[in-house]
């Protein structure tokens, strides 16, 4: 709050050498909360409305986290009734689920390409729930080789048969006849999207973020 006495003496009563910056101004002196009362909000009738309490603690709001990505860094947060809330400020990495497929896989977040809310959080990269990411297609082609022994990082399926024939030669050796035609009974099931199959080919798959970072400090989708 503004102290009483004039400025003047106790402005100068502080030394140069220990004076923060902005000290002095009007927003240093008077640090504001951010308040979610409708007190301060005018009637439906358009009349201004009458302060008759102060702010009250259950009414307090926070800062937003703006959950950047870099090197994992979650910050906890004490709330209301004891409870927590992780604070993620930097995320590098989530749990994403390949719903069709039933699998989740944990993957690095290589980038921010799309959200909704403004251009300006892609531009800066923040993540939030919904958010359009692309993430590392690595895990997924490995557990699809595995289960389809279809190698989706190809880009032509029969130009990378004859580029990569000795070593296909080689694993299917190492496989017994059982597992072979197991293996392609499950491929003629299999019918994989056009657009996702060109998506395994860059390497990078788009995804959407279903947790909310600043919340859970996670970023799961």
């Amino acid at each position: 709050l503004k102290p009483s006495w004039p400025k003047s003496s106790w402005f100068a009563a502080v030394p140069a050498a220990s004076r923060p910056a902005g000290f002095g101004s009007t927003k240093f002196l008077a640090a504001m909360g951010i308040s979610r009362d409708s007190r301060h909000k005018h009637r439906k009738t358009g009349g201004r409305r009458n302060i008759h309490q102060k702010k009250r603690k259950f009414e307090m709001g926070r800062p937003a986290a703006l959950c950047k990505m870099g090197s994992k860094r979650v910050r906890p947060v004490r709330c209301r009734g004891g409870n927590m809330k992780y604070r993620a400020l930097r995320i590098d990495a989530g749990n994403f689920a390949w719903g069709s497929e039933n699998c989740a896989k944990k993957v690095r977040i290589l980038d921010v390409v799309y959200n909704a809310t403004s251009n300006e959080l892609v531009r800066t990269k923040t993540l939030t729930k919904n958010s359009i990411v692309q993430i590392d297609a690595q895990p997924y082609k490995q557990w699809y080789l595995k289960k389809y022994g279809v190698d989706l990082g190809k880009k032509g399926k029969k130009g990378g048969k004859d580029a990569k024939d000795g070593k296909e030669a080689e694993e299917q050796e190492k496989k017994s006849r059982h597992v072979i035609f197991k293996l392609k009974a499950r491929e003629a099931k299999q019918k994989l999207d056009p657009a996702v199959e060109e998506q395994f080919q860059s390497g990078r798959l788009l995804a959407a973020v279903s947790s909310r970072p600043g919340q859970c400090g996670r970023c799961d989708g």
